[in-house]
């Protein structure tokens, strides 16, 4: 691959990246118990040496960095690692740039010229295996190898941020910068999306209350308000109370931001006349004559497109080694699509050019966030990825054993973690039901084992030897102690699966479902995906599948929103469960984001705060102006 003059300046020497690696920013959790993947496990063919002075992509972390403070990097330098041209960068401050959407420019048709590559999981614990961590890990490792990298994250959602995370976006040394700005405002992305969805919402009312000249059944309002932060009190609320002057009294509710239809239309938008076009065909709700309202009857859509026209554009940030980060919209997993935007992946493509790598990252594990993936991400994009990395760790198989109860919030069973050769294999299932969900859809798995301070050498051989029975490659990661000299096994493995599929002309990815299917044949194949016997629907959501069918919405895409901790929709079923069925307890029209919304079980759209959320160790230290307490 052809270097440009402006990366090649930016190469530092030998010494000088030996010396700033070898301070590797660890976690205090993982410094003293982290062991070496035991001998043998390298999967990925031979190790290969990168030659760090002829190495571009790499750029090592500085101790400001490393100490989690906002250095100020070159964000064109950063943006020519990512192969965007000056033009397109446009700083925000001194540490973050938005990228004009012209810089995704023509990447033919499906940008198959890059590898594409996506980083999915297994079932997790509660507490998640790593997936995020290990993406920004690869990258590193793929630019340590000498490879253009660059990969695509959704942000962090200020929810999660003070709820249970205190903060997302990696750790130790696999982590996004700056990370505060990550995992609060970044450019205002979410509070613009905020603001343009509860100015639909105001006008709804506003129109309620100027006479209902549409003739709206208020009772058949479908749009919620909505916040990014968990507020468990607000999922059912009464507006308009006080005198006439106040407003027409209703019941409402507010799910969370990340879970607005908005934020999904922003995540699969391909450009601002698509953006305009999606927010004009929100429905929210029907008349009294069986009409239904869009958002472009209530004369909102321009309005909207106005606020979130500057959103549209990919935040640039890095990881702590420099490698390029394309930050772009945070739809839910479990809730919407899991996914980053598609614009930051078409920018990503179109940088890469031939033979670079756009990584990216899909919610939670293959059963949800890959599917939503493949049947809408990439319907929109048309790009297909071939190769998919499969995120597991050694507690999430032990968790599928069927000997231990987990629960939110409370720390994993200290009997979990001793060491248990037998509970690997027992809980290996769930793994492998996600390798065969992956090869359904016509992709290589790749395991990456995310290796823990609690992980057993012989645990870990036993998880690398099921895999390759399986007949996956199979490589251990370590992105939060060594960061990207961690991963190096893990990208060797990525490298070469995308390069025997490129050399096999492997068929093309397959969806799920076929657009001609109806909606209740899409929701069954996502079910019989999970492993369900059947599905079963309360009468109001067959009443409005009907509904939509018969008014035209049967070409639409599935999302099927229920627990991630489980492949069926209780979080307590564990391992691969069987003999159960999909209790389908709501639907909702997204005719925007161009799906229909099948809710199961007791799932809520607007989660709550735990006894003791994040947000109770989170502050600012007043001298320095540091924020403390994210994770």
């Amino acid at each position: 691959m052809a270097i440009t003059a402006s990366e090649k300046a930016a190469v530092l020497s030998g010494p000088e990246l030996d010396s700033t690696l070898r301070r590797s920013g660890r976690s205090d959790m993982q410094e003293d118990y982290r062991r070496p993947p035991p001998k043998g496990l390298h999967a990925g063919g031979p190790r290969r040496r990168a030659d760090r002075t002829t190495c571009p992509y790499a750029w090592p972390m500085s101790e400001s960095d490393r100490d989690g403070a906002q250095a100020a990097p070159d964000l064109h330098d950063l943006a020519a690692r990512a192969g965007i041209a000056a033009e397109h960068v446009i700083p925000y401050g001194r540490d973050v740039a938005k990228i004009d959407v012209n810089a995704m420019g023509d990447i033919g048709g499906r940008g198959e010229a890059c590898h594409y590559v996506v980083v999915t999981g297994m079932t997790p614990t509660p507490f998640g295996e790593g997936k995020t961590t290990t993406a920004i890990g690869l990258a590193q490792a793929l630019a340590r190898r000498g490879e253009r990298s660059t990969l695509t994250l959704r942000q962090s959602a200020m929810g999660p941020t003070f709820g249970i995370k205190g903060g997302a976006g990696g750790s130790g040394g696999a982590r996004i910068l700056p990370a505060e700005r990550m995992n609060l405002h970044l450019t205002g992305d979410f509070h613009a999306i905020t603001a343009a969805h509860n100015l639909l919402s105001a006008m709804i009312d506003n129109h309620l209350h100027h006479g209902n000249e549409l003739d709206i059944d208020e009772r058949t309002i479908t749009w919620p308000r909505v916040l990014d932060i968990n507020d468990r009190a607000l999922r059912h609320i009464v507006t308009g109370l006080g005198a006439k002057v106040d407003g027409v009294t209703r019941q409402a509710s507010f799910d969370i931001t990340p879970a607005s239809e908005l934020m999904v239309i922003m995540s699969l938008a391909t450009d601002l006349a698509d953006l305009r076009v999606r927010l004009g065909r929100i429905v929210v709700g029907r008349t009294r004559s069986g009409g239904w309202v869009r958002a472009e009857d209530l004369g909102a859509a321009g309005a909207m497109c106005a606020i979130l026209r500057d959103a549209l554009e990919p935040n640039l940030l890095r990881t702590g080694e420099g490698t390029p980060v394309l930050v772009h919209t945070g739809p839910f997993g479990n809730i919407a699509t899991g996914c980053s935007s598609v614009i930051a992946d078409r920018v990503a493509a179109a940088g890469a050019r031939e033979g670079g790598y756009v990584l990216t990252e899909a919610g939670f594990g293959a059963d949800m966030g890959l599917e939503r993936f493949v049947d809408l991400k990439c319907a929109v994009s048309g790009m297909r990825s071939r190769i998919a990395v499969v995120v597991v760790t050694v507690r999430a198989i032990k968790a599928h054993c069927g000997r231990y109860r987990l629960v939110s919030g409370k720390d994993l069973p200290a009997e979990m973690l001793t060491e248990s050769v037998e509970d690997v294999r027992a809980g290996a299932a769930n793994m492998l039901k996600h390798l065969q969900i992956v090869r359904g859809f016509g992709m290589t798995p790749v395991v990456a084992i995310n290796v823990f301070p609690t992980d057993h050498p012989s645990e870990i051989e036993e998880v690398v030897r099921i895999a390759h029975e399986a007949g996956a490659r199979a490589a251990t990661a370590h992105p939060v102690t060594d960061g990207g000299a961690g991963c190096l096994e893990l990208a060797d493995a990525v490298i070469e699966a995308c390069r025997r599929t490129r050399e096999a002309e492997t068929p093309d990815v397959e969806a799920l479902y076929s657009p001609d299917d109806d909606l209740r044949t899409k929701i069954g194949k996502v079910a019989a995906m999970y492993g369900a016997d059947g599905v079963d629907y309360t009468p109001e959501a067959s009443r409005l599948l009907d509904a939509y069918e018969k008014d035209g919405f049967g070409d639409l895409a599935v999302v099927v929103a229920k627990t991630p901790l489980s492949l069926s929709a209780e979080a307590g079923l564990k391992g691969v469960p069987t003999g159960w069925r999909l209790p389908v307890r709501e639907v909702r029209l997204a005719a925007g984001a161009g799906y229909v919304y099948a809710i199961c079980g007791s799932l809520s759209t607007m989660p709550g705060l735990s006894s003791h959320p994040a947000a109770e160790r989170i502050d600012v230290d007043t001298a320095t102006g540091e924020i403390i307490g994210l994770k």
